[in-house]
């Protein structure tokens, strides 16, 4: 019988395909009564007939089936047998007879075989269904009710009528059968046959997991024989590219066998186990269940062999084979931070150091892809460069493979955080080869990485000087336009690097880019923005280019800036504003035309943002050189607020803050309220700083409260005298100038006092 079923499949469910769903609109109109219901069962019943007839005669019209039946998953053929049924029940058995006569054995067959090929998510399973089971309500014949949402979604999108199937859908069920039944041998020879199919196709993909073969499959890993394995995990390696199939291979508990097989001494098993585990690793679950179950040590020993010999047995080809499809599993696991860990624990970054000098791009590509995963890890960054990984990934950059060249260049992105990393870089001659790599402007992804690493690089003024020997300014220069933002990010993080040097300010004039940095001021990614502001600020140091700037009103655009909720955006805008203010041609009456702009700086030193407030505090000691902006800024509160900050321990802060109120100090009564809040005995503390930068702000600070005379009597209780006559030795002619200030200012005051009680 099942044999006939399966012979008849395909022919009978061809014959069907006229049948389309119901429409939803259909589906929710109000349920009628019983007998209403049976009458239309009867009607569609003739209708059917009259159908098989027209198709004769060369007619084609489409019908419906009866939304009952819909309802259960079922297309109108199945239903027959329970219409049956129904029909006796209510004494019209005549009809119901009537209706088999019409039908005749071609009908059976039909609805067999449309019994047989029933297992798609929504129908009913190919067993009679019982009462009781239709008594049930449909969400109990859902298959994909333990399914994520993100499968559920992906069902919902496929044909629900099976007139778009092709026939390899249905050949794949049947062989599917046959592996459930079949003895060894029988098992082999099927596994054999759906090879045969393109299993990269989403229809046999599915095909195999609608009818259940993904448990087979799985099932098949527990066996001893081995050349079950092997085509079992032939099949899972293709089929779980498909994101449905991976996340069932997990929920089948499939992946702590595949794992097992690590163990496997078969060298063909453990090469296949470990390129399944690359695909299926695609997503958290899944690499945690490697993690959990071993599946990280266990590939890391796959990684252990000699891939550069010159000539290598067959024997050494597997074991390199192997060590591909482990570096390939750890790849995809190395996108969790715990795995990157375990990685690490296990000894992985030597062995991956040791594939890294083979000569093959197949086996560099999963490798230096693994390695710039986890070199966003600190850990990761000094073991590449103690293990002289550098001069391997600088060598690849000159490959012809533009994936393993951009994995290259990522990787160096990652690691140039490091001066050493970028020295050896230069050392290695890898600066041109990235340079290169410019040109590549059609492959976003590679510019990106290589634009990243010419960023990183550019932070050691030495490479700057290599990079504008190669010309590479003028290039990233024509960047700044028509590219995605994760290459702006890293072309305008380089130009702020390169503008810290005197002559590119000029070129990046000359070339055209000061308008198109003012423009990406209006973006909205943080990471941009930040590195945007930076450039503007660089180049601002110029008074050629700030006259430009403020032509096109990116003075304004960056203020606006300080509203942007992100702290890093906020403080890079402030510091950007210093070079600004300070070479516009007429910086008071600049920043005056800028409506609630002095309201909004003194704002934002209520930030907890340490960052923010220092590059706030830098802002407001060139703003406050202006005393009609001065004036403005002690109206809305400046120095409750700056004396407030004074406690800090950060000295970043403390020496923008002393400069800050250094220059308040120059208005009105403002040294009196600094003595009045409190500020004067912190910043006393401030000389036992070991940043000279700091002494020197703090001691103009100082200087400006000393000729308060309470601030005086503060100033020598916390006995500033001594470490100010240690500053008075100092080399910094404003530093000895300011102390000798300080210390003059209180010497007049005790004489003043001296003097008083004598002539009392």
């Amino acid at each position: 019988m099942v044999q006939n079923l399966a012979v008849q499949e395909l022919p009978s469910t061809q014959k069907i395909q006229h049948v389309e769903p119901v429409d939803v609109e259909e589906q929710g109109q109000p349920q009628r009564s019983y007998k209403q219901q049976e009458k239309n069962v009867h009607e569609k019943a003739r209708q059917q007939h009259m159908l098989n007839k027209a198709n004769k005669a060369g007619c084609e019209k489409k019908y419906e089936p009866c939304p009952r039946w819909k309802n259960l998953g079922l297309v109108f053929p199945c239903g027959k047998a329970e219409e049956k049924k129904s029909s006796k029940s209510l004494g019209e058995e005549k009809a119901g007879e009537s209706q088999k006569k019409k039908f005749g054995s071609g009908a059976k067959s039909k609805m067999k075989a449309e019994f047989s090929v029933s297992s798609l998510p929504g129908h009913a399973s190919s067993q009679k269904i019982s009462p009781l089971a239709r008594a049930m309500p449909v969400e109990a014949f859902s298959e994909s009710s333990s399914e994520s949402e993100e499968e559920e979604e992906q069902t919902e999108r496929r044909p629900e009528s099976h007139t778009d199937l092709p026939a390899e859908y249905w050949q794949i069920q049947k062989l599917v059968k046959y592996l459930k039944g079949g003895n060894q041998t029988a098992t082999v020879l099927t596994l054999c046959a759906m090879m045969d199919f393109n299993l990269m196709q989403e229809t046999c993909q599915l095909a195999i997991r609608d009818v259940g073969g993904l448990d087979v499959l799985i099932n098949l890993l527990d066996t001893d024989e081995v050349k079950c394995k092997i085509g079992s995990l032939k099949i899972l390696r293709k089929i779980s590219h498909n994101v449905q199939i991976r996340r069932a291979i997990v929920d089948m508990g499939g992946l702590q066998s595949i794992v097992k097989i690590l163990d496997s001494p078969v060298k063909d098993l453990k090469a296949l186990a470990a390129e399944t585990i690359a695909n299926v690793a695609k997503f958290r679950r899944a690499r945690r269940t490697v993690r959990q179950y071993g599946g990280i040590k266990k590939l890391v020993k796959l990684l252990d062999c000699v891939p550069n010999l010159a000539s290598l047995t067959a024997n050494q080809e597997k074991d390199v084979d192997v060590a591909r499809c482990g570096a390939l599993a750890l790849w995809s696991c190395s996108k969790s931070t715990k795995n990157k860990e375990a990685i690490r624990k296990a000894g992985g970054v030597p062995l991956l150091g040791r594939l890294l000098k083979s000569p093959h791009e197949n086996m560099l590509i999963p490798v230096v892809g693994t390695l710039q995963e986890c070199a966003s890890v600190e850990s990761y960054r000094i073991v590449i460069q103690r293990e002289g990984m550098i001069k391997d990934l600088v060598k690849n950059l000159s490959s012809d493979n533009d994936e393993l060249q951009m994995h290259c260049a990522s990787a160096i992105f990652k690691c140039a955080e490091d001066q050493k990393t970028r020295d050896l870089v230069r050392k290695y001659k890898g600066l041109q080869p990235l340079v290169s790599l410019l040109g590549k402007s059609d492959n976003k992804q590679l510019l990106a990485a290589a634009t990243g690493a010419i960023w990183k690089c550019s932070i050691s003024m030495d490479n700057v000087a290599k990079f504008q020997e190669y010309k590479a300014l003028d290039t990233l220069v024509g960047l700044l336009t028509d590219q995605p933002e994760e290459v702006l990010v890293n072309v305008v993080g380089a130009l702020g690097e390169f503008a810290l040097i005197s002559a590119n300010k000029a070129t990046i004039r000359k070339c055209g880019g000061i308008k198109p940095l003012v423009n990406l001021l209006t973006g909205t990614n943080q990471a941009l923005l930040v590195n945007v502001t930076k450039a503007v600020g660089a180049c601002a140091t110029d008074k050629d280019n700030m006259a430009i700037i403020d032509q096109l009103d990116g003075v304004r655009l960056v203020w606006s800036l300080l509203k942007n909720p992100s702290g890093d955006v906020q403080s890079s805008a402030a510091w950007a504003l210093c070079p600004c203010i300070e070479n516009a041609k007429d910086a008071g009456e600049m920043v005056r035309s800028l409506v609630g702009g002095l309201e909004l700086i003194v704002n934002l030193l209520k930030s907890t943002n340490i960052e923010v407030l220092a590059s706030i505090c830098a802002a407001i000691a060139k703003i406050s050189k202006d005393k009609e902006n001065l004036a403005v800024l002690t109206d809305h509160g400046v120095v409750p607020l700056l004396a407030k900050l004074t406690n800090t321990s950060d000295d970043k802060l403390r020496r923008h803050l002393a400069e800050a109120i250094g220059h308040c100090c120059m208005w009105g009564s403002n040294r009196a309220s600094f003595g009045v809040s409190g500020a004067v005995a912190p910043l006393v503390r401030y000389l036992k700083s070991k940043d000279s930068a700091v002494h020197q702000s703090t001691a103009m600070a100082l200087y400006q409260l000393s000729k308060d005379p309470n601030n005086c009597i503060t100033m020598h209780e916390k006995g500033v005298v001594k470490p100010l006559i240690h500053i008075m030795g100092s080399n910094e002619e404003t530093l000895q100038e300011a102390a000798a200030g300080c210390v003059r200012n209180i010497r007049l005051l005790a004489l003043a006092n001296r003097k008083a009680r004598l002539f009392q």
